[in-house]
């Protein structure tokens, strides 16, 4: 039996639209889900458009469902466990999905919620992680507002950081202090001292002047680059303290990371928030909206009845 999918089509709005596709066969370490929500990503709307990701093919990352087959060979949870998951193609009424890149929903966590976790949440966590997180650094968040936004914020927080926030206009500085934010700028206007972690989703000229304000031996992870401007360097701006630049992909499973972010959240530790919350033949209105950074956090989407 087909189930229903979203789909990369270059001719479609947004380069997505709906189709079915066949029922997924799970291999001997994947668990079969029922997908209740997922989650879209500014990555997702660049997936759709780049051609990384073929068309025909099941676009999407994040997803959370119920368990509906375990897998063969025991690995994993068991059926009618919810669980979240990061996986390709999880824009989908049901995926397999690897044992290992997926995490049980604690009883407290709304799927809605954990949907909205895996890509921003582990991008977040791994980058802090990466980037050497510890009490008393000064962490510079850009992008702030977004999904790995917030959740960088909230985490380095967490860990006893001074945390700069920077959002592009003052609407979106909204919750910013609430989450835990030291400095809520605009830009990065006011901001003379040096940080020690740069947690960068915007590029362009943004990230030159971030690297400019990094201090010796502090890390810049680049994240994103929401501005889709070029970063230009001036002469003899990477010559000096040693200082570095790194480039971010999530990489490898993501289970453990996600029963973390879980776990966190059904706690209340980690506030997820959702911005935009429709069913998926609404998708081409909940791309726009992320597009134009009209949505505070994450996009989540529901599965639409078929027709």
């Amino acid at each position: 039996m087909p189930v229903r999918a979203l789909v990369v089509d270059p001719s479609a709005p947004e380069a997505v639209r709906a189709a079915d596709v066949p029922d997924p066969v799970p291999g001997p370490g994947q668990v079969l889900v029922d997908v209740s929500h997922v989650s879209l990503n500014r990555g997702d709307l660049n997936d759709a458009r780049s051609g990384r990701i073929p068309a025909g093919a099941v676009l999407g990352s994040d997803a959370a469902g119920v368990v509906v087959r375990a897998a063969a060979d025991g690995t994993g949870p068991t059926a009618g466990t919810r669980v979240v998951a990061l996986t390709g193609g999880a824009f989908a009424e049901r995926i397999a999905v690897d044992a290992a890149a997926l995490a049980e929903v604690p009883a407290e966590l709304d799927p809605a919620r954990a949907a909205a976790l895996p890509v921003a949440g582990v991008a977040a966590l791994r980058s802090l992680r990466a980037a050497g997180l510890a009490p008393g650094k000064r962490v510079l968040v850009t992008g702030a507002s977004g999904g790995v936004g917030r959740y960088a914020v909230q985490l380095a927080a967490r860990a006893g950081a001074h945390v700069i926030a920077s959002v592009g206009s003052a609407p979106r500085r909204e919750g910013l202090a609430r989450a835990g934010a030291d400095e809520v700028l605009i830009g990065l206007e006011g901001l003379h001292r040096p940080v020690d972690i740069v947690i960068d989703g915007v590029g362009g000229p943004q990230l030159v002047a971030a690297w400019n304000l990094l201090a010796p031996g502090g890390s810049l992870q680049s994240v994103g680059w929401a501005s889709g401007e070029s970063a230009v360097f001036p002469p003899y701006a990477t010559v000096g303290p040693a200082k570095s630049l790194t480039s971010f992909v999530i990489d490898g499973a993501a289970g453990a990371d996600l029963a973390v972010l879980a776990g966190l959240a059904a706690e209340g530790a980690l506030t997820v928030d959702i911005g935009w919350q429709g069913t998926w033949d609404r998708f081409e209105e909940a791309a726009t909206a992320l597009r134009d950074r009209r949505i505070n956090g994450k996009a989540v989407l529901t599965p639409a009845p078929q027709p």
